[in-house]
């Protein structure tokens, strides 16, 4: 069920996962990398990504999770070779194993990604409020829920079905503006 280059991340549609790559880290674990473009319940189909699919730049608005393993769990699991023995590549991150699954699953149950969002920081979000904290772009203003910074954690979970997310409502968004005024001044004539 779980094959290798079945997907690709220009080709991801809302609802599909991508098990994009595993990689090598410290203590002989893996990094194992998911992208999901993940429907908000209060959104449509994003007219912006569809006008500019040509720009590199909108390629993919897929949500990301990292997940830690045990090489020899994720290859019981996935049904796929972690050892020493796959096509492992060197990069500038270490060994990388590009994988491109399409709706990969354990067990025959579907590997999703799932969003909450929570004003709780986690102690490396604190520490990190400027990447952490959700913003309006890349370098736009923060968002917040009720004043508060929001952050927006991803986990995967197993579920055939649509994940439940958790969206948090933003606060209104304040527009300040310049209010210019002219005086002219009359003649007056008595």
């Amino acid at each position: 069920m779980n094959k290798i280059n079945s997907g690709t991340l220009e080709a991801l549609k809302p609802g599909e996962t991508l098990l994009v790559n595993a990689r090598k880290v410290s203590g002989d674990k893996l990094h194992l990398e998911f992208a999901e473009v993940v429907k908000s319940a209060n959104t449509g189909v994003n007219i912006l990504s569809l006008l500019n699919k040509s720009d590199e730049r909108f390629s993919s608005s897929a949500r990301r999770a990292w997940v830690t393993a045990e090489p020899v769990d994720a290859q019981e699991y996935f049904g796929i070779d972690f050892g020493p023995s796959a096509n492992w590549e060197a990069t500038e991150r270490g060994e990388m194993l590009h994988l491109n699954i399409l709706n990969p699953a354990i067990d025959g149950t579907r590997c999703r990604i799932q969003i909450s969002e929570t004003t709780e920081a986690t102690e490396w979000q604190s520490n990190n409020i400027e990447t952490a904290a959700k913003r309006r772009g890349k370098d736009g203003d923060y968002i917040t829920h009720e004043g508060n910074y929001i952050f927006s954690n991803t986990s995967v979970v197993m579920q055939d079905t649509d994940p439940v997310h958790t969206f948090l409502q933003p606060d209104a968004q304040t527009v300040q503006a310049e209010v210019q005024t002219e005086v002219i001044a009359d003649d007056m004539v008595l």
